[in-house]
């Protein structure tokens, strides 16, 4: 095959960590991971697989012990049992060390390991909730891994399958410590690569027929609304779609409808103008048909009677028609200017090769494909099982437009992160079916600024539509205002989207990745660790009746939280109830969090590396953050050619100091000087107090307060990257409290209840300023349950 479809592989272990027998063979590739293989002939497999690429972890140590027939092997980790004889129950158990459950640490082969889920193949059709497969990652301490049917990868680029009577298990025993069972699992099956900048911003998708004009008059509205956008996902109606029934439904298409689009290069130069990529949505099963426009080179190259029309039958088992699909089908329209695919494989998981799974074919040779010039490879398909993480980005399928589907994507999201399936993209707004619920569509694209891939999406309903002029003002708003943010959050998911790669740790975490201890890291669900500095907890309910906000009961972990739009500040170490109204969701900041944003968010801007950046800084703690950034493009960023800006916050010798350190490596990645405007949470108004440095110069500096958030904002001009920039001011300044009258004030006046209520709820608040007492009394009055507890998230949240 073309050497476009030749990995880097790795695939021999260490020898040293092999301890082997006449048909068995164990590999202790770490403290916690154990290759078990059993193999009646005695013949094991060192080749990568499809799922297994690299087996080559450093020597580890361990000790054998062998006596009457029976081999144990001791790590730090676990501590195996095993008969020497083909693989039972009886004969082969492991044991996972440490304190973590009373009985339920010792895995029995055969058994099925109680895990923490990983993810799916699709949310078609979904309403709600369904079953997950399994991830890695068990609060029993264990989980397994079957890579006994998973096909080879040959030296050529090609596949070929396993021998069949072998048995070939990987064995996870890292307890708790499900960080490094993770990065572990990304080094055995491979990276996640980097995405180019592009796909972190907004993607305008929807299933209907647009023309041409029509498709750039939405995009030139999209502009005067200011609502950015940097990918296109054109669906199926790109191509002939109404064609003669001897050709077949007319679902597979290669050739533009130029009825349509007269101009396919000039939209896609246009597209490309305004600053936004192209992917065309493709359902290869039906093959190639006589009316396409590619048909013919198509037909001879596979040697099919084209003189009698007979159809080409896709065959991704065959590479020879894979090496044809792309060079006839895909890389003209590439040349044409469309810049990667959306794989909408939907036709089952059998080929004519046994085990092989047709959507995998598709997803590996496609992404492979799409970097073959050197560009940054990118797909967009549904998951097809363990080691799909190598193939972003996934495409989650066409779910129900109701609230039960939008609960579940928090927790699916989530829970992908414990197979390595880190770039889920969803149908933000659902696709289909449902009911219209203006609350419901911003709810959701309010998550989907939380989430991986933010993907609006809808089906060709006249009525579907996701623009957001289409719902009423304050939806309208709040839509509006959280695509906007997504772009502003560019620079933050770029150095996350690197960290992905480097350190093998996805942007969104479940809770007990970080406080595997506590048991409310397991129960909510719904709330998840967004990179380093964020922790969100997405509203996925209506609002309450009268009171105008929505209710997220939500786990606040030991610290100090900041409110990331309402500027509340919380004491942690508790669960409650967040109140929020429909223009934000609570996104929260430790103590000492960096968060680097921009305002820069057009799609041209979004694309590149920005020249003024907005940054926000959260006090009461130290904190670190290393803005990364690179080309955006291309696959340097392997080869180490990038830029790193550290920042560092430090509350000491009465002072608070935060700095931006001199841009290292390679400079010429970004503008040679940078704006930056830098929110300091959790301040009083320092204005002639604080002192600003670029280099060692005393600098000038514009200040703004918020006494509301209490934020006091420092804007620097033109300052070089190669010098810095440092803002310290006095830690008497440090101001961090709610000013939880206004708060109040501001809740009562929107709530929708009695008038004398509101005054006497008031009047309490006014005169009573010890907490427990005015607790007691606001108690006394019987309010009804949730107005008792907005008020109490405001009187108790710091």
């Amino acid at each position: 095959m073309n050497p476009i479809y030749h990995i880097q592989t790795t695939p021999a272990a260490c020898p040293e960590n092999i301890v082997a027998g006449q048909h068995y063979r164990i590999t202790v590739l770490t403290q916690g991971l154990l290759r078990l293989e059993y193999s009646p002939d005695g013949v094991f497999e060192d080749r990568p697989t499809q799922t297994v690429l690299h087996r080559d972890f450093p020597k580890t140590n361990f000790r054998v012990l062998h006596q009457d027939g029976q081999l144990e092997i001791h790590t730090d980790r676990v501590h195996l049992v095993y008969n020497e004889k083909p693989f039972s129950p009886q004969g082969l158990s492991i044991q996972v060390k440490g304190s973590l459950t009373q009985y339920h640490s010792i895995w029995r082969y055969g058994q099925k390991a109680s895990d923490l889920g990983g993810t799916a193949r699709t949310l078609d059709e979904a309403n709600g909730a369904i079953a997950l497969e399994g991830g890695i990652l068990s609060r029993n301490g264990f989980a397994v891994l079957d890579d006994s049917s998973s096909q080879i990868l040959l030296e050529d680029g090609w596949l070929e399958p396993r021998k069949k009577g072998i048995q070939d298990l990987y064995f996870w025993g890292y307890g708790h410590d499900y960080t490094q069972a993770l990065q572990d699992f990304y080094h055995l099956c491979g990276s996640a690569p980097m995405l180019p900048r592009f796909a972190l911003g907004n993607w305008w998708s929807r299933y209907y027929r647009y023309t041409q004009d029509s498709y750039l008059e939405l995009m030139d509205r999209f502009q005067k609304e200011n609502i950015p956008f940097t990918v296109g996902v054109i669906d199926m109606d790109w191509h002939l779609v109404d064609i003669d029934p001897k050709y077949g439904s007319g679902w597979t298409g290669y050739t533009w409808n130029r009825e349509l689009f007269p101009d396919p290069p000039a939209l896609l130069e246009e597209l490309h103008r305004r600053g936004m990529k192209v992917t065309l949505n493709v359902h290869p099963a039906e093959g190639v048909q006589a009316h396409e426009e590619q048909y013919l080179p198509m037909a001879k190259e596979m040697g099919v009677d084209w003189q009698a029309e007979d159809p080409v039958a896709c065959d991704p088992a065959d590479p020879k028609f894979l090496e044809a699909y792309f060079k006839y089908l895909h890389h003209p329209l590439e040349e044409q200017g469309v810049d990667f695919w959306w794989i909408d494989w939907q036709q089952g998981s059998l080929c004519k090769v046994e085990g092989l799974d047709p959507l995998w074919i598709l997803n590996h040779y496609h992404f492979l494909d799409s970097g073959r010039d050197g560009k940054r490879p990118m797909t967009f398909s549904r998951y097809a099982g363990p080691g799909s993480h190598r193939y972003p980005v996934g495409f989650s399928g066409d779910t129900i437009v109701t609230w039960e589907s939008l609960n579940f994507q928090p927790y699916f999201t989530a829970s992908a992160s414990n197979i390595g399936y880190g770039w889920w993209s969803h149908d933000i707004g659902g696709h289909m079916h449902g009911y219209r619920n203006d609350e419901l569509v911003t709810r959701w694209v309010q998550l989907g600024v939380f989430s991986p891939i933010n993907r609006l999406h809808a089906s060709n309903s006249p009525f579907q539509g996701k623009e957001p002029w289409r719902y009423k003002e304050e939806a309208r708003q709040a839509m509006t205002q959280a695509l906007q943010e997504r772009h502003r959050l560019v620079p933050y998911l770029y150095t996350m989207n690197y960290r992905a790669w480097k350190e093998g740790l996805p942007l969104v975490e479940p809770l007990y990745y970080r406080w595997s201890a506590a048991e409310e890291a397991y129960q909510y669900k719904t709330q998840y660790c967004f990179g380093t500095q964020l922790m969100t907890a997405p509203v996925t309910t209506p609002r309450i009746q009268g009171l105008n906000v929505a209710k997220v009961p939500t786990w606040l972990p030991e610290g100090t939280w900041y409110d990331l739009y309402t500027g509340m500040v919380y004491a942690g170490g508790r669960t409650l109830n967040l109140y929020r109204s429909l223009d934000s969701i609570p996104v929260l900041a430790p103590a000492g969090a960096i968060l680097p944003l921009t305002d820069e968010i057009s799609g041209t801007q979004a694309a590149s590396n920005p020249t003024s950046l907005r940054i926000k800084v959260f006090a009461g703690a130290d904190g670190d953050f290393t803005l990364y950034e690179d080309d955006n493009t291309t696959q340097a960023y392997l080869n180490g050619v990038c830029v790193t800006t550290p920042m560092t916050y430090r509350e000491a010798d009465d002072r608070a100091v935060f700095t931006v350190h001199p841009a290292q490596r390679e400079r010429s990645l970004i503008p040679g000087k940078r704006s930056f405007t830098v929110e300091l949470t959790g301040f009083a108004d320092a204005a002639g107090a604080v002192e600003v440095k670029v280099g060692e110069t005393v600098a000038s500096a514009q200040t703004s307060y918020d006494s509301f958030r209490r934020i006091f904002t420092v804007t620097v001009e033109d300052v070089l990257v190669e010098t810095g920039l440092e803002i310290s001011l006095g830690l008497e300044h440090r101001k961090m409290d709610n000013d939880t009258t206004e708060r109040c004030f501001r809740f009562l006046d929107q709530a929708e209840i009695s008038f004398d209520l509101k005054d006497e709820i008031y009047r309490c608040i006014v005169k009573e300023s010890r907490i427990p007492v005015l607790l007691g009394q606001l108690n006394a009055l019987e309010l009804d349950h949730d107005l008792y507890g907005a008020l109490l998230e405001i009187l108790t949240a710091w």
